[in-house]
């Protein structure tokens, strides 16, 4: 918005004739356009960005969502940034091969030059709708007088040309300015990541030690920031993580595993990959306790919940297997994943050996060296995902549904069905995690809980504010759990969803130790230290 808010005369537009007032016939412009979300789509923006006559634009929520799907992404998310390039692999650069996301609009990377505000609240919707009716509607034929019904939309941020110019002119305020006047912020936070067997933080693991990184993103997208739910492109995902790696730490041997195992969930993987380029930077730098010869092999886990027949794909990426020693190590993957998937309601297939990897945290290592690694999708090409990064990926795009009358605290422990079938997901992995970490004992023990899984779903989807993340997290930080979950990267950090993973996997893979609330925060004083909390 301009400095002082950007004001107009409402008109609501519910049918697309109506766009003609507001372009063409109103005599009052500028208008401030009350958009039905149905509507909310590339054809109706880009006429919206062609002409002067619009101040503002307020999208009402489509209920229910657009049967048709939304997605104001990319066709090809996170393009450029992979590792498919004209250097690597040029014929799937691009999304020449596949394009993953065939609905995407790319409405989020458009410059619109006016403000674009949503209005959840129906009641609100509805007092903009009647002062519209009641003053700016044409009677029989005439146009409307004055007064009419206007609306002031408000929300001035800075913006300077690019993230270059943008870091320069900052950097110079704060060298030259008692004041500094900061014109951008990066969007920041910080990864999730633990490891089966203990490792020291603060050196050097030993070069021989191999392990097998499980990766999941945590973060979404949508065109308004504050409400990217992430059902099926993010939650699924990171929820079926969390899931397996409480099944396999259950698993009576697992300190004794030849190699170990790191859970990693990548933040700000939306943007670019940033969560995961950090890490892989701070690996090839002597930063981070890995290195990259220390991966023996990669599993990510990357939207997980819409599977057709109970199929899930294994992409794999085609230029690496051309190397001999890759693509053995490559296979082993493949033939323990299938494996592990007998006996349980899960059917795993290769994508096929020419089909390129999808958007994934996994190119961004790939970049650096060739690891051996596998992607588990719900899709073998295009998403399943109709919503992908908007704010229609919600609980119910995943099929999550409850009986009604259930209290809160009984959502929070009734079973879906969405969470038996991502509980038999994270027992697959967990089995050949366990197996590819050179578990020899039977893996028929090692069980995902799908009560479990419901409430880590109920919490990150619908309420977060419940009696079990309230009975996991430090009571000095309650007040994150407020408000409805969205996933959003933030310039503000850690964002909720960074810290309520981080304390969900502690709680999930810690060990139980009796000690009083003075011994956990002061361990130096206890006679042992080295046991985990």
């Amino acid at each position: 918005a301009s400095i002082s808010g950007d004001t107009g005369v409402i008109h609501v537009v519910e049918k697309e004739e109506d766009l003609q007032w507001v372009l063409v016939d109103g005599p009052h412009p500028p208008y401030m356009i009350l958009l039905d979300g149905n509507l909310f789509n590339r054809r109706v923006m880009l006429q919206l960005k062609g002409t002067a006559r619009v101040s503002g634009l307020a999208v009402a929520v489509a209920k229910p969502n657009p049967p048709q799907g939304f997605s104001p992404g990319l066709k090809c998310p996170n393009d450029g940034f992979g590792v498919y390039s004209k250097d690597y692999g040029p014929q799937f650069a691009h999304c020449n091969k596949t394009v993953w996301n065939p609905i995407g609009s790319g409405l989020s990377y458009e410059d619109f030059d006016f403000p674009v505000f949503l209005l959840e609240d129906a009641n609100e919707t509805q007092v903009i709708k009647q002062c519209y009716q009641d003053h700016n509607v044409p009677r029989e034929g005439s146009v409307p007088e004055y007064p009419l019904c206007a609306m002031q939309l408000f929300s001035h941020m800075h913006a300077v040309t690019s993230t270059v110019t943008c870091m320069r002119r900052s950097s110079l305020q704060s060298t030259f300015s008692i004041n500094p006047e900061i014109v951008c912020d990066p969007l920041l936070d910080y990864n999730v990541w633990s490891t089966l067997q203990p490792i020291n933080s603060s050196a050097r693991v030993d070069p021989e030690k191999e392990v097998i990184i499980v990766a999941t993103r945590i973060d979404s997208h949508s065109f308004f920031w504050n409400i990217a739910p992430g059902a099926e492109s993010a939650v699924s995902s990171f929820v079926t993580h969390l899931a397996a790696a409480e099944a396999i730490h259950k698993a009576p041997d697992v300190q004794s595993l030849q190699r170990n195992i790191m859970f990693t969930f990548f933040q700000g993987e939306t943007f670019d990959y940033i969560g995961s380029s950090r890490m892989v930077y701070d690996m090839e730098n002597d930063k981070f306790p890995l290195r990259l010869d220390n991966i023996h092999s990669f599993l990510e886990l990357n939207q997980v919940a819409l599977r057709s027949n109970s199929t899930l794909w294994m992409h794999t990426d085609p230029v690496s297997r051309m190397n001999n020693s890759v693509n053995v190590q490559v296979q082993n993957l493949l033939d323990v994943l299938k494996e592990s998937s007998l006996g349980a309601n899960v059917t795993l297939q290769e994508a096929g050996f020419s089909q390129p990897l999808p958007p994934s945290s996994f190119q961004r290592f790939l970049r650096a060296r060739h690891i051996p690694g596998v992607v588990l999708t719900d899709h073998q090409t295009a998403f399943q995902n109709r919503y992908y990064q908007s704010m229609y990926d919600t609980p119910e795009n995943i099929q999550m549904q409850y009986p009604e009358g259930l209290s809160p605290e009984e959502m929070l422990e009734y079973v879906t069905d969405t969470a038996k079938s991502l509980a038999q997901v994270a027992t697959v992995v967990a089995r050949a995690l366990y197996r590819l970490a050179g578990g020899a004992n039977n893996t028929s023990a090692i069980q995902a809980d799908p009560q479990t899984v419901t409430r880590m779903l109920y919490g990150f989807l619908i309420k977060m504010n419940n009696s079990w993340f309230q009975s996991i997290i430090k009571p000095d930080l309650k007040g994150i759990l407020g408000g409805v979950p969205q996933h959003y990267v933030a310039v503000s950090s850690p964002v909720n969803t960074t810290y309520l993973v981080q304390f969900v996997l502690a709680n999930l893979t810690g060990s139980v130790v009796n000690l009083t609330k003075e011994e956990c925060l002061s361990p130096e004083k206890t006679a042992s230290t080295d046991r985990e909390v």
